[in-house]
């Protein structure tokens, strides 16, 4: 071998090391992925929290935050025509009463039988205040829009909303345009048939080189199946994909409907898998960065058990409040489609 050559070699074997190395240094180790778990575990199930007075009616995607002493809920409600973003509100974390609508039908737009929304912003500091964010002086959420009839029919996207207030404000002001479709030059393969739920926080370190980070599950009309994705903004109204595939995914089934929280120095995404093993389930993975993701490979967070939840037991929304982890999460069994709760204590046990 020339000397040419062998050098050229040994600069390949170099950069592979580091790119290896490099690829390590961003995997979250397993001990603080244990950590994590227990931390986060809640193997108390309380029950159900929230369901509609119409159990023809389907409760789904609750969001929690709060503002002065008092928590609120964002959630969706599926009718057979189409969905509808509520608010609901609560003292102590456990009785939730309906207050308002805050998306409701259209007539003529892109989003005209389709408002899923999310609550963006919210502190994702693990203990934190959970309070929710502005930017331009507004509150802001994402939803799922589209103009079709039916069970997430039609084509599905990313739409914006804004308001001056929070839990004051009736129906909320809407981007004209969807931020997100899965017919954008820039969509991916994963993405290019159904975007689904998205999920938007404050990043104030700016780790991707933005404020704010959005992630979404979508399915591609090659790829049958669901999976998390990013998308990054400066303003909340401008939206560029950010990587070539998905951060989370299972190559079948679904994996959804994320959360983030911050734990130390450690990124949690709580999401939602099913149909990758069965029934639907809760899980998480963690990050240093946002970007790369280490899925945690050891038990489900929640997982069908009472008959509440003996079908599906899945979409989580997790905080932690006065030393006691809280997981929202959707529960579809005996009482239809509701919102149900379980916690690291077991509070029924308090009650005795």
């Amino acid at each position: 071998m020339k000397a040419t050559g062998f050098l050229l070699v040994i600069y390949g074997l170099l950069i592979f090391s580091c790119q290896t190395q490099n690829e390590i240094e961003k995997l979250v180790p397993e001990d603080i992925m244990i950590g994590i778990y227990e931390e986060i575990k809640t193997p108390f199930k309380y029950g159900i929290v929230l369901k509609h007075p119409d159990t023809t009616k389907l409760v789904d995607s609750p969001t929690i935050f709060r503002a002065g002493n008092k928590w609120f809920m964002s959630y969706i409600v599926f009718d057979g025509k189409g969905y509808e973003t509520w608010l609901a509100e609560c003292e102590n974390l456990l009785d939730w009463h309906t207050k308002e609508k805050l998306l409701s039908f259209t007539e003529d737009t892109w989003d005209a039988n389709q408002k899923a929304g999310y609550m963006a912003l919210v502190d994702i500091e693990w203990g934190g205040k959970y309070e929710v964010g502005t930017y331009d002086g507004k509150y802001w959420m994402s939803y799922l829009g589209g103009a079709s009839e039916g069970y997430e029919k039609g084509i599905l996207g990313v739409g914006m909303a804004n308001s001056g207030s929070l839990g004051k404000s009736g129906i909320w002001t809407r981007l004209p345009k969807p931020v997100l479709l899965p017919g954008d030059d820039d969509a991916r393969w994963f993405e290019n048939d159904k975007i689904y739920k998205s999920s938007i926080i404050y990043d104030h370190e700016q780790l991707t080189g933005y404020p704010f980070v959005m992630y979404y599950n979508a399915k591609g009309d090659t790829a049958n199946y669901e999976s998390i994705g990013m998308a990054v903004s400066n303003d909340m109204k401008q939206w560029q994909r950010l990587g070539s595939g998905p951060v989370i995914t299972r190559q079948k089934g679904i994996c959804g409907d994320a959360q983030i929280a911050k734990i130390g120095e450690v990124y949690v995404m709580f999401y939602f898998g099913a149909f990758w093993k069965s029934g639907a389930f809760d899980r998480f993975a963690c990050s240093y960065d946002l970007v790369n993701w280490t899925d945690w490979q050891g038990d489900d967070l929640i997982a069908p058990s009472k008959d509440y939840d003996r079908k599906y037991a899945h979409k989580p929304w997790v905080i932690k409040w006065n030393g006691i982890v809280y997981h929202f999460y959707n529960a579809v069994g005996s009482d239809g489609r509701v919102i149900a709760l379980a916690t690291s204590i077991d509070l029924k046990a308090g009650k005795k």
